[in-house]
C-alpha cells in the first residue's frame, strides 16, 4: 500500500512537472513593440530606418581611429578580440543561441580569388556571426580577413563585451564626420585591393527576424565598382525552431544561402554599372525568398493614390 502511494506521489510530482515544463513562456513586450514597428515602417515605406532605437552616436573623428590596424596597440587588441569573437562564436552555437542548419552555395566564396564586397539582409544582431562562420568554413580565412562595416554608433558608445567586438574585430565604421569618411574609403580601397572581403548591409537597417529582402542601397556597390571587385550575395532565409528563447519566441534556424559573384560591367561608367549590380544582387535575393518561403515577394508599403484635380 504504502508503495502505492509512494509511486503516486511520484506520478503527481512529474505530472507538475511536466506541466510546468509545458507552460509557454510570455512573449517579452520589446520584441512584441518591434514586430509593431517593423509593420508601421513597411506600410510607410521607411524600409532604411532601423525598428529599434540605436546607442547614442559619438562622432567619430579620424584620430580615433586606426582602420588598417597600424598601430601596434591596434595589431595587439585585435588578435585578442578574434579570439574571444571566436569563443562567444563557438558558444552561440553549442548553446542553440545560434543556430545554422544549411549553408547553400558555399563554393561560390571559392571561386573569388580577389578581393569582394558580401551583401547579406540584415535581421538580427547575430546574422553577422553566421556569415563569420560560414566564411571560416569555406576556408578563405587561411588567406582573407573578412571585415564588417559597422554603424558609427556600434563602435563608439557600445558597451560591454558587444562594444569591445565591434570596435576590435575588423570592423570598418562609418562616420558622421567627412574627414574620417575621407579615411575609410582609403581603407576600403586597400583592404579590396590586397584580396579581403568586406561585409556590407546594403539595405541600411535592423529589422528584427524580417525574412523579406528589402531595397538597396548603393554604396556596396559603389565599392565593388570602385575598386573593380565582385559582389558575393548572401541571403539568409530562416524558420522556427522548437526551441523557445529568453523573450519567448523560437529561436530561428538559419540557412545561409550564398550566389554566384556579381562582378562590375566594365562597358558601363560608374553609376550603371553599380545600378546593374544592385539590380542583379536584389533580384537574387528576391529568387531565393520566393523559392524558399513559396511566396511572392509582396510588401504592406501604402501606394500613393492619384488624385484628379
Amino acid at each position: 500500500m504504502k508503495s502505492i502511494d509512494k509511486m503516486t506521489k511520484l506520478i503527481k510530482i512529474k505530472k507538475e512537472k511536466t506541466e510546468e515544463q509545458e507552460v509557454p513562456v510570455e512573449k517579452a513586450q520589446d520584441r512584441l513593440e518591434v514586430l509593431k514597428r517593423i509593420e508601421e515602417l513597411e506600410r510607410e515605406g521607411q524600409f532604411d530606418i532601423d525598428a529599434e532605437d540605436d546607442p547614442p552616436t559619438i562622432v567619430l573623428t579620424p584620430e580615433n581611429i586606426d582602420y588598417l590596424r597600424k598601430k601596434t596597440t591596434s595589431k595587439l587588441k585585435r588578435v585578442f578580440a578574434n579570439k574571444v569573437g571566436e569563443k562567444f562564436l563557438d558558444d552561440l552555437l553549442k548553446n542553440n543561441k545560434l543556430i545554422i542548419k544549411q549553408i547553400n552555395g558555399i563554393e561560390n566564396l571559392n571561386k573569388v580569388n580577389t578581393g569582394a564586397v558580401v551583401t547579406c539582409n540584415h535581421f538580427n544582431p547575430f546574422d553577422c556571426f553566421a556569415v563569420e562562420k560560414t566564411f571560416r568554413l569555406s576556408g578563405q580565412i587561411k588567406t582573407r580577413k573578412l571585415y564588417k562595416v559597422i554603424r558609427e554608433g556600434n563602435y563608439t558608445n557600445f558597451p560591454g563585451l558587444y562594444g569591445f567586438l565591434f570596435r576590435n574585430c575588423d570592423t570598418l565604421p562609418l562616420s558622421s564626420n567627412k574627414r574620417t569618411m575621407v579615411e575609410f574609403m582609403k581603407a576600403v580601397d586597400v583592404i579590396l585591393q590586397r584580396g579581403d572581403f568586406i561585409l556590407i548591409y546594403p539595405e541600411q537597417s535592423l529589422w528584427w527576424n524580417y525574412r523579406k529582402p528589402k531595397p538597396l542601397k548603393h554604396g556596396a556597390f559603389k565599392l565593388a565598382c570602385r575598386n573593380n571587385v565582385p559582389v558575393i550575395p548572401i541571403f539568409i532565409t530562416m524558420q522556427d525552431s522548437s526551441i523557445i528563447g529568453d523573450d519567448g519566441f523560437p529561436i530561428q534556424e538559419y540557412t545561409v544561402n550564398i550566389s554566384e559573384p556579381i562582378y562590375p560591367d566594365k562597358n558601363l561608367d560608374m553609376k550603371e554599372s553599380k545600378e546593374k549590380m544592385l539590380n542583379q544582387n536584389f533580384e537574387v535575393w528576391k529568387n531565393i525568398y520566393e523559392d524558399f518561403y513559396k511566396t511572392p515577394l509582396e510588401y504592406t508599403t501604402k501606394k500613393e493614390e492619384l488624385i484628379d484635380g
